[in-house]
C-alpha cells in the first residue's frame, strides 16, 4: 500500500462514508446536501486511486462524475424547490471545505503527473469538480443572488 492509496481510503472511508450516513438519515435539508457532497467526495477519491493503482481509466470516470454529480443535485434543486423553500440548507464551511480537498487532491495528482495531456485533463476535472460542487451548493441553498425564481 502506498501514499496514494493510503489517501484515497482515508477520503472514500471517511469523507463518503460520513456523507452516505447523512443521505441516509436525518431531514432533507440535509440529505441533499450530504448527495452534493458524496460525489465531491468521491471524484477526489478516484483521482487518488489512479495515481495509486497507476490506472488513467480511473480519471475518466472521475471526469465523468464530476459532470454529472453536479448536474444531479442540480436536478434535485429543481424539483425539491417547493419543500426546501422554507428551511433550505445551508452549507458553505463544507462546500468550501470539500472543493479545498478536491483542489488539493488535483493539485497533488498533477505534480506527480507531470506536465502533458493527462495533466490537462486532471485540470479540466478539477474545474469541473470545484466550480460545479459551488454551484450546486449555492442552488440548494437558494438560488444564486440576482436571479429571479418563478
Amino acid at each position: 500500500m502506498n501514499g496514494w492509496l493510503l489517501a484515497a481510503t482515508a477520503v472514500l472511508a471517511g469523507g463518503v462514508g460520513a456523507a452516505l450516513w447523512g443521505v441516509a438519515t436525518g431531514p432533507l435539508r440535509r440529505r441533499v446536501v450530504a448527495q452534493n457532497l458524496s460525489t465531491a467526495l468521491a471524484c477526489p477519491g478516484l483521482l487518488l486511486l489512479a495515481q495509486g493503482y497507476d490506472r488513467p481509466s480511473y480519471v475518466d470516470l472521475a471526469l465523468v462524475l464530476a459532470l454529472l454529480g453536479p448536474v444531479g443535485t442540480l436536478v434535485f434543486a429543481r424539483l425539491l424547490a417547493d419543500d426546501l423553500a422554507g428551511d433550505p440548507p445551508r452549507a458553505r464551511v463544507l462546500t468550501w471545505a470539500v472543493a479545498g480537498l478536491g483542489a488539493a487532491v488535483v493539485l497533488a495528482v498533477c505534480a506527480a503527473t507531470g506536465p502533458g495531456r493527462a495533466m490537462g485533463k486532471l485540470l479540466v476535472v478539477g474545474a469541473l469538480l470545484i466550480g460545479g460542487n459551488v454551484v450546486a451548493s449555492r442552488a440548494l441553498s437558494g438560488g444564486l443572488d440576482g436571479v429571479r425564481r418563478d
